[in-house]
């Protein structure tokens, strides 16, 4: 017998639910873990006497952990109960910190970091489809909007954050001072949080496991020997084109796998024309920002010879601005619909990018900092719409599948918008300096170039903002086919309109 998975919206409007409440809690700390690592690569390289692009693997693996894992949480939140997925996601998380607080070598390092990295993956997916389930659709941009100001927020504060405790003691203190504010998150959401849905039975394909762990992860590696000092190039071409034709196979493996009600990542939410158009503007927008994002701390450090520290506060305001305009920024869609939003916040986004194409050695810093703070306001004037838009056009029973696909091509995305900009930047600076050009003048033409590459993506994001609907009710009949797709057999995801109160199970 199919199971239709169905919402089942809080019982008060105007209130977040408190199950939201605890996930926002608990992504809040992985993803502030995710950033934390920035500074402290001097400290690495002198601890465990590494090469610098050794050190960059606790980035790296993490990264790379993320695309592999993320592809499978789609299968995995529809498996297990919500506090399961919790208990399971927090636990390795924490066995991750403690691992890494206590290696001995940067072997055990890299893997305590890949670890974390493994419960970090099905946090932010977990939290989406929760929000989506428990949170009525006239309701989802304000809920949204406060979540967005905690997933903007701790990115932003995590070099800060790192530099100040780096210069307290040890690299070590970024995991101690991590694992018991875990710990505690950990411990208060299993008290507090309640069961949303139910489990369905379903086999798992670990042949699609294997092929999307090694394509997405093989992708996001090979672009990451682009971005990275001293990559390999002609290998990273070799990797990235075996990482697509294996993404190809893990693909059709799924449109077999369809016809059983079992796929590991269901592609029916391409189907949806309105989560189709956001997955691309989500997708080309993180690029443009992820590539921008890198050549700031690059311009200000390398160029401009400010410390790591006076960096992360340099941009910490567009990310602390980013966070707080979000509540408002879901208010303002609920009332009004996302195209309002969307689009001047998409041609604010090319007007950044544009402005930064102009840096230079005497570049003030009040204006970087005013035109980092102005693209981060304008991305989450464009973020926040647009991934609520994009789930709420699918039907509840592909929620965990279309946060999965999201994730994973945010990933992607961030790796390839390092690539390029890394790649447009080296080359043209290489170039100029083999024509006599003075170093300096060289990597600030190559700069500007790859700020160049970063607004013409922009200008995608122009043209799919003015192709969205205002609505989900205005998506017209483009996405009924998708509505009507049969859910997998197993468990359901109980309605309840009334005020009753959601069972809790004893056990998890």
């Amino acid at each position: 017998m199919s199971a239709a998975i169905q919402e089942r919206p809080a019982k008060q409007a105007g209130r977040t639910p408190p199950v939201v409440r605890l996930l926002v809690l608990a992504t809040f700390v992985v993803i502030l873990n995710e950033t934390i690592m920035i500074n402290a690569i001097p400290r690495l390289m002198s601890s465990f006497r590494i090469t610098e692009q050794s050190a960059q693997w606790v980035s790296t693996a993490f990264m790379l952990t993320m695309a592999a894992v993320i592809p499978v949480t789609g299968w995995f939140l529809q498996r297990v109960t919500t506090r399961r997925a919790y208990a399971m996601a927090m636990g390795v998380f924490l066995a991750g910190t403690g691992l890494s607080a206590v290696a001995p070598s940067f072997a055990v390092l890299l893997l305590g970091r890949i670890v974390q990295a493994a419960g970090t993956a099905v946090m932010l997916p977990l939290l989406m489809t929760s929000l989506m389930i428990v949170v009525a659709e006239h309701d989802r941009g304000r809920v949204m909007g406060n979540v967005t100001l905690a997933i903007s927020v701790a990115p932003a504060l995590g070099p800060a954050v790192s530099g100040l405790i780096l210069q307290l003691g040890s690299w070590r203190l970024l995991f101690v001072v991590v694992l018991p504010i875990a710990a505690l998150v950990t411990v208060f959401g299993l008290r507090k949080l309640e069961n949303i849905s139910d489990p369905q039975t379903s086999s798992i394909d670990w042949f699609s496991v294997g092929v999307a762990a090694l394509g997405f992860g093989g992708l996001v590696y090979g672009l990451s020997l682009f971005g990275g000092s001293g990559g390999d190039v002609g290998a990273g071409i070799g990797i990235v084109v075996a990482g697509v034709a294996t993404i190809a196979v893990f693909v059709i493996r799924q449109l077999k796998l369809q016809r059983r009600g079992v796929p590991l990542l269901d592609m029916r939410i391409l189907g949806n024309r309105t989560y189709r158009l956001s997955l691309i503007l989500m997708s080309v927008g993180f690029l443009a920002m992820l590539g921008s994002m890198i050549l700031l701390p690059l311009y200000l450090q390398n160029l401009r010879g400010l410390s790591p520290l006076q960096t992360g506060m340099l941009v910490m305001p567009g990310g602390l601005a980013m966070g707080l305009l979000g509540p408002t920024v879901g208010k303002l869609f609920d009332r009004f619909g996302s195209r309002p939003l969307v689009l001047p916040g998409s041609i604010v986004t090319l007007l950044a990018l544009v402005g930064f194409t102009q840096v230079s050695m005497t570049m003030p810093y009040w204006q970087v900092l005013g035109l980092h703070a102005l693209l981060m306001v304008s991305l989450a004037a464009t973020f926040t719409p647009v991934f609520t838009l994009g789930l709420g056009g699918l039907p509840p029973h592909l929620y965990s599948h279309g946060s999965s696909m999201l994730g994973t091509l945010q990933q992607v995305a961030a790796a390839f918008g390092t690539a390029l900009v890394v790649t447009v930047m080296s080359a043209r600076t290489s170039h100029l300096v083999a024509e006599g050009v003075a170093a300096v003048p060289a990597q600030v033409s190559g700069m500007k170039l790859a700020f160049g590459v970063a607004a013409a993506l922009a200008v995608v994001t122009v043209v799919v903002a003015a192709r969205l609907p205002r609505r989900i009710a205005d998506a017209g009949t483009h996405d009924e086919g998708v509505a009507e797709a049969v859910p997998p057999t197993g468990g359901a995801v109980k309605q309840q309109h009334t005020a009753a109160p959601v069972k809790s199970d004893e056990g998890l």
